[in-house]
């Protein structure tokens, strides 16, 4: 009969697991941030918050400061970030994708375009673009379409829907399926024509990046998964690149904060409740 001691299978584990020290992955966030490889042109390092590579397939969350300035690359050309954005202090305030799209007038997200909450503050700015290629209209995929369609929907799977994963990133911050509202995306793009069908652009290409600034402190959730309308045979996904750096919001005397009079509106609104909570 073999005895096992206690002490020698704790102490080999411990080895084991001091043994995985300056292991790497493709896909992992970068600690210190300001260690990434893959630092933004004209960005300090030392004020990076927040640096990750997403896997295909893979999800993300983080809460950022006001002020934070959030960059997402797509540097294969296949990446589709669905994004979810919460009022970190009170996260029942949360992304309304139908305010995002009514406030200014406009349904195709880009440079300038606030993102609202349903209280009618702006919770975050898209402040650069180098894509074009976004949707604030389809939100992203569903167990039931993923299942339909690919065969499997589990978040560990071959084919993630978007859902699962945005469930798993709620609960670290104790936020259940009834809190999800209906997302945005980048790097994918589609356009309604003139009878109501829907035009798949897809992607700009490698090598784009769109940046938000976050307008109030934020719960941020990124499902890194395939766009519902995209019509290829198989699951596609590619790596998405994540980074965040200390920064400044939108204020009066800014182009954004007078870009139209309900954009004002959601500006005063977001900087008198910032103010008060100050």
């Amino acid at each position: 009969m073999t005895t096992l001691h206690v002490t020698d299978t704790v102490g080999n584990a411990r080895a084991d697991a001091r043994a995985q020290t300056g292991l790497t992955s493709d896909f992992m966030p970068y600690l210190p941030a300001s260690s990434s490889p893959y630092v933004p042109a004209g960005v300090d390092p030392a004020t990076l918050t927040w640096a990750e590579t997403v896997a295909p397939g893979g999800y993300t969350h983080r809460v950022i400061a006001r002020g934070t300035h959030l960059r997402l690359d797509d540097p294969a050309g296949d990446a589709n970030a669905h994004v979810l954005l919460f009022n970190a202090d009170e996260p029942w305030e949360r992304l309304n994708v139908a305010d995002t799209v009514k406030i200014p007038w406009q349904a195709y997200l880009g440079a300038g375009h606030p993102l609202l909450s349903g209280d009618g503050r702006a919770l975050a700015t898209i402040v650069a673009d180098t894509s074009g290629r976004h949707d604030a209209l389809f939100g992203t995929s569903t167990d039931a379409a993923n299942l339909a369609r690919f065969g499997d929907a589990r978040p560990e799977g071959p084919a993630p829907s978007g859902r699962a994963l945005f469930l798993k990133a709620a609960a670290k911050h104790g936020l259940a399926p009834r809190d999800l509202p209906p997302s945005i995306s980048f790097f994918q793009g589609v356009r309604v024509g003139p009878d109501g069908a829907i035009e798949w652009l897809g992607s700009a290409g490698p090598g784009t990046s769109v940046t938000l600034v976050a307008e109030l402190p934020l719960i941020v959730l990124i499902a890194n998964v395939m766009h519902p309308a995209d019509p290829a045979p198989g699951y596609r996904s590619g790596p998405l690149r994540v980074h965040a750096w200390r920064g400044s919001p939108t204020l009066p005397g800014s182009p954004r904060f007078d870009a139209s009079p309900e954009s004002r509106r959601a500006y005063l609104n977001t900087l008198d409740y910032a103010e008060a909570r100050a």
